[in-house]
């Protein structure tokens, strides 16, 4: 005859049985599905300018990848640095993507932001592009007009903010002999009213920000940052040609926290690769006049920041300092 067990060892048993299935079945619930909830897209600029339609692209073909919802918040302050702290304070569990934009990006050459490289990882560089100085209408007929009269008498030059590749520039053609005066708006909506407005006489900007206001004749290029000219404005000389030795070109990469699970990070890459090569995509370089060839994979990113940022840290160490 079986000998029963007493209820309370019974219990006892069954509960002890219950705490080691789900000891060892812990892993398998710790490995969640990713992404399992919507992965949110930090700004650090005011919607319409490069940085907010990059993202906002992107936001649209990642959805459609990766079967989430990908809202855009826009986080403008500080050169960008507002949206980039709001990135190194949530977790490294990659449910919190940014844009990094290189205006953000030179404050490691010219200030001290509170997130380093070792902060975060580079998930890929998305979109390339030069940038260039721009005037509103017919203010100035061309470069050699604004170069004489920012000889004459100050001129005031919109930028994205201190610290940015816009105030680098603008603080290398003053020590040329350029008497500039940078004004930041951290919305670039301000920045491009600013100079319709009369409110400046220059616009710092990328190519591809002001696309509209180009093609509808309110403002035109009269310098690009390059080394050659762009087939979309070969009569703009690049500052290569006109005696400036300095490009930053703007590049923009997609990042998260650094820490964040190397498999997140593979999927998101990888999702963010098939992103790019949609003819949407593409066609969004094209018009943005971006390079065709933008595309930095997470492996080979780190490498060309790393280079951008001593590139940064050179030019700004070579300048005369400020009285």
């Amino acid at each position: 005859m079986q000998k029963k067990m007493h209820p309370v060892r019974l219990c006892a048993r069954d509960c002890l049985m219950a705490f080691l299935l789900a000891l060892f079945a812990w892993p398998a619930f710790a490995q969640e599905k990713f992404p399992s909830r919507p992965i949110e897209f930090i700004v650090p600029w005011g919607p319409g300018g490069g940085s907010d339609q990059t993202a906002r692209m992107l936001a649209t073909l990642l959805e459609k990848e990766l079967k989430v919802a990908v809202p855009v918040v826009n986080v403008p302050g500080g050169t960008g640095n507002t949206g980039m702290t709001k990135l190194i304070a949530a977790p490294a569990d990659g449910h919190s993507i940014a844009i990094l934009a290189w205006d953000s990006f030179a404050t490691l050459a010219t200030q001290s932001p509170k997130w380093g490289m070792d902060d975060i990882l580079p998930l890929a560089i998305v979109i390339q592009l030069p940038s260039g100085l721009y005037v509103a209408g017919d203010r100035y007929p061309d470069w050699k007009a604004v170069e004489a009269a920012a000889k004459k008498r100050p001129l005031k030059v919109a930028i994205s903010g201190f610290g940015s590749p816009d105030d680098i520039t603008a603080n290398y053609m003053i020590s040329k002999g350029l008497r500039l005066t940078a004004v930041p708006f951290a919305k670039p909506g301000e920045r491009y009213s600013a100079l319709l407005g009369g409110h400046v006489d220059l616009l710092y900007s990328p190519t591809g920000n002001v696309v509209g206001q180009v093609e509808s004749k309110q403002m035109r290029p009269v310098l690009l940052l390059a080394t050659k000219r762009l087939a979309d404005f070969p009569q703009v000389p690049t500052s290569t040609e006109s005696g400036y030795d300095i490009t930053l070109p703007q590049r923009r990469a997609i990042i998260v926290k650094a820490g964040t699970d190397p498999n997140r990070v593979a999927l998101l890459s990888e999702a963010l690769e098939r992103a790019v090569s949609t003819a949407e995509y593409k066609a969004f370089l094209k018009k943005s006049y971006a390079s065709p060839e933008s595309w930095v994979s997470h492996k080979d990113s780190l490498q060309l920041m790393r280079k951008d940022l001593d590139d940064m840290r050179s030019i700004v160490k070579s300048m005369p300092k400020k009285n």
